[in-house]
């Protein structure tokens, strides 16, 4: 497993990952988003989402609702897993077929639904280091995301 880190000093450090995200991520993609309430993940879909095209303000925390569908100049299904009481639950929602559709899929609370998550994915885990800091490590989880992560890398070192 191939991984690094990006220390994000500001919400707009973390958007700007969401943005260099979006440019590097393919078709097909899906992205595991861990971390504590308020720890960012919402701010980098929202990132994302804004880079491929969605209207600011559209994306907002799926919490009672647990999945969102966005369309831009791509579309992004968001899953929320934080009220999921089981895998049954998750597994109700029908998320292989948003896995297998070819666009990008984000789940937010994903430790909570891992077992039924891709083996391939990129997995961003958040910890909170101050007010508006966050040290998030990224993990390529197969080899497709290893060369993900390495053009994540590059750009990130532009």
């Amino acid at each position: 497993m191939k991984k690094l880190f990006y220390q994000a000093e500001s919400e707009h450090a973390t958007r700007h990952l969401g943005k260099l995200l979006a440019e590097v991520l393919p078709a097909g993609s899906t992205v595991a988003l861990i971390g504590t309430l308020g720890a960012g993940k919402t701010r980098l879909v929202q990132a994302v989402a804004e880079a491929s095209g969605v209207g600011p303000g559209v994306v907002v925390s799926p919490t009672f609702v647990l999945l969102q569908e966005y369309h831009g100049r791509r579309t992004i299904y968001h899953f929320d897993a934080y009220r999921i009481a089981d895998d049954d639950e998750f597994l109700e929602l029908g998320p292989d077929e948003y896995f297998e559709a070819g666009q990008l899929v984000l789940v937010e609370w994903a430790d909570r639904v891992k077992r039924l998550l891709p083996l391939e994915r990129l997995e961003l885990r958040f910890e909170v280091t101050g007010p508006e800091g966050r040290r998030i490590e990224i993990r390529a989880l197969g080899p497709r995301y290893e060369a993900v992560l390495d053009q994540l890398h590059d750009r990130l070192m532009a």
